[in-house]
């Protein structure tokens, strides 16, 4: 397919995600039946868009063919909208899909695996935010946050597609960055518009920070929702700290009173070795 209708390809679906008529790329491809990966790579320009796509989407979207094709008109069919303004497409909600510790060291190798995908756990959230775009949940392993997010804790992410990845990764903002062998959680400064990389940096100041180039990263997710386990009450709390406290002052105590036994006892000494002198 010819260069420039791959790009004003890639303008429509820019628009019919900034009109809400689809919540992500990944959605569409869910929609109209081909790979995510498909879709990712028209985005980004890995590959043109073909007749088949083009005419899966003009079904279920009521983009102007001319400006497809020959770049004339606007990007939508005007009075077709006008005409029914129902004609927004309804996407299908996607559910969560659950990537726990055990299936992380696989998953950046099988991500855009549909039986792999199938396979993992999935759940859906109440709340509008949750019922467009795509989003997924992380176990976390490892100190590297603390003391933002602990061990044992799970993230929800919102996916930030590859296109968008220099404008809509925000510095300092949490994120899952999924590299070539690993599924991480950072912080992040931005500098793909520099140079192409990102800095991994860690709010455990042990640790120290990382530059990531952009070509060994597979995918990026904004952490939205932390889910901790449940701690005991605050009384709870309070009442072991207590409990904590007062050993330690009875341990003091008796230290205290050894302290205390042992001078009495060198004073003792120490009088009767001046008396034995005289």
């Amino acid at each position: 397919m010819h260069n420039k209708t791959s790009q004003r390809f890639r303008e429509i679906l820019i628009h019919l995600k900034e009109q809400h008529l689809i919540p992500s790329a990944r959605q569409l491809a869910l929609k109209i039946g081909v790979h995510p990966q498909c879709i990712s790579d028209i985005m980004t320009g890995k590959r043109p868009v073909n007749s088949d796509i083009i005419e899966k989407c003009a079904n279920e979207y009521d983009f102007n063919l001319n400006y497809l094709y020959r770049g004339e008109g606007s990007i939508m069919n005007e009075q077709c909208m006008e005409a029914n303004p129902d004609t927004r497409s309804k996407t299908p909600n996607e559910r969560i899909v659950y990537v726990p510790i055990e299936a992380q060291a696989g998953y950046s190798d099988q991500y855009n695996d549909t039986v792999y995908m199938q396979e993992l756990p999935s759940f859906s959230l109440p709340g509008s935010r949750y019922q467009t775009g795509t989003y997924r949940c992380f176990d976390v392993s490892g100190d590297s946050m603390e003391p933002t997010i602990y061990s044992g804790d799970q993230l929800i992410c919102e996916m930030i597609e590859q296109q968008f990845w220099h404008k809509q990764i925000k510095n300092r903002y949490v994120y899952i960055i999924i590299t070539n062998t690993d599924v991480v959680v950072k912080r992040i400064i931005n500098k793909i518009e520099e140079n192409g990389t990102i800095n991994l940096v860690s709010d455990n100041t042990y640790y120290g920070s990382t530059e990531l180039f952009v070509g060994d990263i597979r995918e990026i997710w904004k952490v939205t929702t932390k889910i901790t386990p449940f701690m005991p009450s605050p009384n709870n709390v309070r009442n072991g700290f207590d409990k904590v406290v007062e050993n330690l002052r009875d341990t003091i105590t008796d230290q205290s009173k050894v302290i205390q036994s042992l001078n009495s006892t060198i004073e003792k000494l120490l009088k009767q070795n001046r008396l034995s002198r005289v």
